[in-house]
């Protein structure tokens, strides 16, 4: 049991490396007539909760809110291209009343979107409880990445080692 316990906190310690300096994410959910609705939304966590949750705040009329009463599967995708790191989160999302954890998440900048604070009618607490994550990772600096795949234009095979591609299971 304790090699289950460590590679939980192995998965969730990666997970949260790849995406803890990407700030915003862009937050998909299915609307009632099936087509696939995203918009862009802060992370609030300052770590990844011990239950694999990740949480924003969002506004009650958003789209993605409507559609969140029940737990709902979500996807999170994070990219930050300027390090060439890309991580896809699938899970369940649901808007939760728990306004000390909302109080625990606040931040200064929230006050923007909230400025009636954790009190504020319009906030909705959304937690997503991850499920897995796909994320791509490239090590090798620009001009490797173009002259890997140069050479793959030329040969017709495609470029090799262009850097870590992994799935992450949490539960």
């Amino acid at each position: 049991m304790q090699d289950g316990i460590d590679r939980e906190t192995s998965s969730r310690q990666q997970l949260w490396t790849l995406i803890k300096d990407i700030r915003f994410a862009m937050f998909t959910t299915r609307a009632p007539d099936g087509t696939l609705r995203s918009a862009p939304m802060t992370l609030q966590n300052k770590a990844i909760d011990e239950d694999d949750t990740l949480w924003f705040f969002m506004q009650r009329g958003n789209d993605a809110v409507a559609g969140l009463g029940e737990p709902a599967h979500v996807n999170v995708a994070f990219a930050d291209p300027g390090d060439d790191r890309y991580v896809s989160v699938s899970g369940l999302g649901r808007v939760v009343d728990d306004r000390a954890k909302a109080t625990a998440l606040w931040s200064k900048m929230s006050e923007a979107w909230f400025p009636g604070g954790v009190n504020d009618p319009d906030l909705a607490l959304v937690r997503v409880r991850i499920s897995h994550a796909h994320f791509w990772d490239v090590k090798s600096n620009k001009l490797v990445q173009m002259f890997k795949m140069a050479k793959a234009a030329v040969t017709g095979k495609p470029p090799e080692n262009m850097g870590e591609h992994a799935e992450i299971r949490m539960n």
